[in-house]
């Protein structure tokens, strides 16, 4: 098991920017941004719930990505000076999960997670996998050292 280290990640801003999630439990691996003047309960959080074995000798993972977003209102203050207390006024949750068979392999593991990736990034009539250089792709998911990839190709509970 490795030590739980941070994991970079770009978010859609324009320009990019990019946010530093840095671990916050290991117990159940979970990851937090520390976004300057951003709530803690506002910040952009990953966390890995499940490695568990099935009934059937299947293991179930999945991995949980929440995306908070801040009300705007009362930012720009009033009259009087009062500025509202920014607060978070929805979230976007994504979930990941899947089961990985007991028959199968890192290979066929990372083949399933690089296709699933593809997807992800928009693969279509034009693209057909997105826009990773898929050359190296299935390589680069097979011997990734990051822990969420490690966590889908080969069950490793990193932490």
């Amino acid at each position: 098991m490795a030590a739980m280290t941070n994991i970079l990640v770009k978010d859609d801003s324009n320009p990019l920017v990019e946010l530093t999630l840095v671990p916050v439990s290991n117990a159940r691996p979970k990851w937090r941004a520390q976004v300057a003047g951003v709530p803690i309960d506002a910040q952009v959080t990953v966390e890995l719930l499940v490695n568990d074995k099935l009934a059937d000798g299947n293991y179930r993972r999945v991995m949980k990505l929440e995306v908070p977003e801040l009300e705007t209102l009362g930012t720009a203050g009033t009259s009087a000076g009062y500025v509202a207390p920014q607060k978070v006024a929805f979230r976007t949750p994504y979930t990941v999960s899947t089961i990985a068979n007991q028959r199968g392999t890192a290979a066929s593991a990372a083949n399933a997670l690089k296709i699933c990736l593809g997807l992800m990034q928009g693969a279509t009539s034009v693209t057909a996998t997105g826009t990773i250089d898929q050359t190296v792709a299935a390589d680069v998911v097979k011997n990734s050292v990051a822990p969420i990839v490690r966590f889908f190709v080969y069950g490793e509970d990193p932490f």
